[in-house]
């Protein structure tokens, strides 16, 4: 198997379509309803339209930054990266019956996995496109190629 050098961000940005602001790729949104940009994830966040799901670990909150009013339901938990054994109960305790969700991550991953999931437990779920903290860039760093923090959208951090 050989390894593809460019992001799969990249190799969907090629397929999408837009359709009222939801991005909607050929075969990139398997179980859940689509991708959205981070600028549409506020707008419907805003508007109540959405709610807003952070499921990045405590741990990453807490070191780089938070969405104040955002809705804090791991999925998976530091130390090691294990998977919040309470996601179902705590998403379905969070989020108002009926209410679409916008899921976010830290690199917009394994926010599609939590997307996937919330379906399965009968949401209407999009995940951001590139996370909280956007792709790496040539310094091997986040933060400055995408990312809710990049593009200015509300943030804290402590």
């Amino acid at each position: 198997m050989t390894s593809n050098p460019i992001p799969d961000s990249t190799l969907r940005i090629d397929a999408e379509l837009s359709l009222d602001g939801v991005i909607l790729s050929a075969g990139a949104a398997p179980g859940y309803a689509g991708d959205v940009s981070p600028q549409l994830a506020f707008e419907w966040w805003q508007a109540g339209q959405a709610a807003l799901v952070d499921v990045r670990s405590d741990a990453e909150r807490a070191w780089v930054g938070f969405m104040p009013a955002a809705l804090a339901v791991a999925w998976k938990q530091w130390p090691g990266m294990v998977m919040n054994a309470h996601f179902d109960e705590d998403l379905v305790a969070s989020v108002p019956a009926g209410k679409k969700i916008v899921l976010l991550c830290r690199s917009g991953v394994r926010s599609i996995a939590a997307a996937q999931r919330a379906t399965e437990l009968g949401f209407t779920a999009y995940n951001i496109l590139e996370g909280f903290e956007g792709d790496r860039d040539e310094q091997a760093s986040r933060g400055r190629k995408g990312g809710w923090r990049f593009h200015g959208l509300p943030r804290r951090q402590d």
